[in-house]
């Protein structure tokens, strides 16, 4: 994707409710305007307050470069090399990013707004690979933007507004219905959608009384509606202040340094994750911002029973988990002991096992605990917010094509740069390896630009049996579980 102005030399030029932005045309005509501010920086008393309104300005303020990233500390090596995480320096990291084929105030075109994965604590919308000009090709608005992460956003104080996070993201949306028009979009034909902790946002910011209205339709791409233990989350901020030396409270995290804070954040983190659980930063439960589990409240038809939902998995999420640490390996040599444990942290009985075994002739012992797990976390709590007691329709999908990348297989996030169609992005083939299908992206894409003008991405809705629709392996398409596709581990 060209990034390159356009040679005519005219800037496109938008109103905000803070003041006028210019950012650049494309040579396919696209205009994208990067780095608006929707919240004053989060720094000094307002580091763990909610979301400010941003400072106006007057003339016109340049909007053609990625704003700073949030804080976050950076993925491990054997991570790094899989997922970018571009770092922008940076106190003005609330920022949302357009991508417009007609900035012409009035156009009522329909809108798609992205928020990224990062398991709460990493990620922002300049990866490479959220370029949205595939969506502006197609007609599309498309918006990205950053949040507050980890502790920032979603450390757990005495002192402080929980799920800061969620807020900033509430502020985004609000800045979206307030401004998109100017860029050309319709604010009544809003699409979110999410991939990994993006949608565990989006199923939130789905049961958030103060998100209702802000959007009509939301994909949720690998990512289940949760809320933690607030124990599980507030342990995160009592182990960090164990290293620092302060109070667990927000004015003594508010007085250390953000460098000292990041470093204390990284310590904790390397002690949590999907599949081990332990302390984690995530969303909870609270009475200003989300008064009860999104989960339950979703599946019971309590609120946003309305909205269409598009809901999916990749065939083998756990890969991505696992694989790079060695962690299938060592799985594989558990054997039956593996299992067992996946089991009981499940909560499956044996007849899951069995049916497991049945449907996967001779994989072996890691394989059977990730697709367990992959149940629990993901396909479990997905079948049952789309099979909820909802007035509108929920459509399934699976993603099963194996990345070429040797041991990852169908694995977790794989699937984003075929939704987005940037395929050709370098950073894509970090993940997804050399020679991606471009029939495939193409097909995905398309679903979900149909989902964002009509609601149908182009297959019957889910009625609580069947299978999902199949991307990338034709032959899951009346298969009751996934397949196993055979690979040499590394």
């Amino acid at each position: 994707m060209s990034t390159e102005d356009a040679t005519d030399g005219s800037r496109p030029r938008a109103g905000t409710s803070a003041g006028a932005v210019e950012g650049r045309f494309r040579p396919d005509g696209t205009a994208v305007f990067l780095g608006i501010p929707y919240a004053a920086p989060p720094v000094g008393p307002l580091r763990f307050a909610a979301p400010a309104p941003p400072a106006p300005w007057d003339g016109v303020r340049p909007a053609t470069a990625f704003g700073p990233t949030a804080p976050k500390v950076p993925y491990p090596e054997t991570y790094a090399a899989l997922l970018p995480d571009p770092v922008i320096p940076g106190d003005d990291c609330l920022s949302v990013n357009v991508w417009t084929p007609d900035p012409t105030p009035g156009a009522g075109l329909p809108v798609m707004v992205w928020i990224h994965g990062g398991a709460h604590t990493r990620g922002s919308s300049a990866v490479p690979v959220y370029d949205g000009s595939s969506f502006a090709r197609d007609g599309i608005v498309l918006v990205s933007f950053n949040f507050r992460l980890g502790v920032l956003g979603y450390g757990l104080f005495p002192d402080a507004p929980a799920n800061r996070g969620l807020l900033d993201q509430i502020a985004a949306l609000t800045w979206v219905r307030e401004n998109i028009e100017a860029f050309g979009g319709d604010p009544g034909r809003v699409t979110l959608f999410g991939e990994s902790a993006g949608a565990i946002s989006i199923g939130a910011l789905l049961a958030a009384p103060r998100a209702a209205g802000l959007f009509h339709q939301a994909v949720l791409q690998s990512g289940a509606p949760e809320a933690l233990p607030r124990p599980r989350v507030r342990s995160m901020v009592r182990r960090m202040a164990s290293l620092l030396k302060v109070e667990a409270t927000a004015a003594a995290f508010t007085a250390a340094s953000l460098p000292d804070l990041m470093a204390a954040q990284a310590a904790v983190l390397r002690r949590s994750g999907p599949l081990v659980g332990g302390p984690a930063f995530g969303l909870v439960v609270d009475e200003h911002s989300l008064p009860g589990d999104p989960l339950d409240a979703l599946a019971a038809g309590e609120i946003s029973a309305a909205v269409p939902l598009l809901l999916g998995w990749t065939t083998e999420e756990y890969r991505l988990w696992l694989a790079p640490t060695g962690g299938m390996r060592v799985l594989d040599r558990l054997g039956p002991l593996a299992v067992a444990l996946a089991r009981a942290r499940t909560g499956k009985d044996r007849a899951a096992v069995a049916a497991l075994r049945a449907a996967l002739p001779g994989a072996g012992a890691a394989d059977l605990a990730g697709h367990l797990m992959t149940d629990r976390l993901l396909r479990d709590p997905l079948r049952r917010l789309a099979g909820g007691d909802r007035e509108a329709p929920s459509y399934l999908y699976e993603f099963g094509w194996p990345s070429g990348i040797p041991g990852l297989g169908a694995c977790h996030a794989l699937e984003i740069g075929f939704v987005f169609d940037t395929l050709a992005v370098a950073e894509a083939s970090w993940l997804a390896g050399p020679e991606t299908p471009q029939a495939l992206a193409d097909e995905m894409h398309a679903a979900w630009v149909r989902f964002a003008v009509s609601g149908d991405p182009g297959w019957p809705a889910w009625d609580g049996n069947g299978t999902p629709r199949s991307f990338g392996v034709p032959e899951l398409a009346g298969a009751e579980v996934p397949v196993v596709i055979r690979r040499a581990l590394p």
